[in-house]
């Protein structure tokens, strides 16, 4: 029986995330920062040498999409998240060709994969909205960020799915979202539309793996392979699927297998939780300080984890540390420890 709905307001009614602030890496005349900065991004290879977890952060892009591969190299993300333009505005300039150009030479600079970078839709996006002028807004937002990919040689994009606003079905919803994306998809080439799980907030939709698996039957066959999905640790947890012990976590993942089907994972955001389980609170905390600290050692040991983006989207600035003691519960990885330290 999928877990209770909670009450709380509708995600896509909230004000919208600041974009994180992890800025590109100066380089001075004495080269110690830049020097830090190797030394942290060596740490980071060398906790991850025999692992096969795809490990990064959301970083920004602020100053142009190139500097997200930067900061993501300098904390020695192996994949990454990014907003490809202001997620706070409808409106964004034009794509610049130039910038596909400094993104491919960002690209080989710092070796990461375009194959692991998963840009996330704007929060403003509600394309499952009953409101005929938002759907519109929405619809037109997401074709220009698949465009986007496009022109950056991107493959995955990650959006949330939306919201009834409480003034529709479920049903009618995930038809009018799925209509925006088989439209998208008709529109543009090589680029994958992956739906996050959800935390089951307000009248969000996805907050459950029948919520995500009635998404993907709505679009249209032809349209299948280029829609998957990405699942967010904290999202489900709140949404109440327990993934804390070794038998919570199994049955959970056997869940998602029969429902959804690992052949449809594409993408994890490794998020810890502030809040309780099946609490439908979307509430990020570091990894190992929230209600999840018993869960990392079943995930990096899981085989069905790898060689895809593991994204964090956990509060600043922890992001190597975190990877670091991700990489150390890995069973592949020997006897590399870090552990995450608390907040002073």
């Amino acid at each position: 029986m999928p877990p209770k709905r909670g009450t709380t307001k509708s995600t896509s009614e909230t004000k919208p995330k600041r974009e994180r602030k992890t800025s590109p890496v100066a380089d001075d005349d004495s080269g110690t920062e830049v020097n830090a900065v190797s030394q942290i991004n060596d740490r980071v290879h060398a906790s991850a040498t025999h692992s096969k977890k795809l490990l990064g952060a959301h970083v920004s892009a602020a100053g142009g999409v190139e500097n997200a591969l930067t900061n993501a190299a300098a904390l020695g993300c192996r994949s990454l998240a990014l907003f490809l333009r202001n997620q706070r505005r409808w409106v964004a300039p034009a794509f610049d060709p130039a910038s596909a150009e400094r993104w491919k030479a960002a690209m080989a600079s710092t070796g990461i994969d375009p194959a692991f970078v998963v840009p996330h839709g704007s929060y403003l996006l509600n394309p499952a909205s009953p409101n005929p002028e938002l759907r519109e807004k929405s619809a037109a937002a997401l074709l220009d960020e698949i465009q986007r990919c496009e022109q950056l040689g991107i493959t995955l994009y990650n959006i949330h799915p939306g919201s009834t606003t409480g003034k529709c079905t479920v049903e009618e919803s995930i038809e009018f979202l799925a209509g925006i994306l088989d439209d998208a998809i008709e529109k543009t080439e090589g680029v994958t539309i992956l739906i996050e799980t959800m935390a089951g907030q307000g009248s969000t939709l996805g907050g459950t793996f029948e919520e995500i698996r009635a998404i993907l039957d709505a679009i249209k066959p032809a349209n299948a392979d280029r829609v998957a999905v990405c699942l967010d640790t904290c999202h489900i947890f709140a949404g109440g699927y327990d993934i804390r012990t070794s038998e919570t976590y199994e049955a959970t993942m056997a869940k998602f297998e029969e429902v959804i089907g690992f052949d449809k994972l594409k993408a994890v955001h490794v998020n810890d939780s502030k809040s309780d389980l099946n609490s439908h609170l979307d509430r990020h905390e570091h990894i190992a300080q929230g209600k999840l600290a018993d869960l990392w050692p079943h995930i990096m040991a899981d085989p069905r984890f790898d060689n895809i983006p593991m994204i964090l989207e956990t509060p600043e600035g922890k992001y190597s540390e975190e990877m670091m003691y991700l990489y150390g519960l890995d069973p592949g990885q020997g006897d590399v420890k870090e552990e995450v330290k608390d907040d002073e």
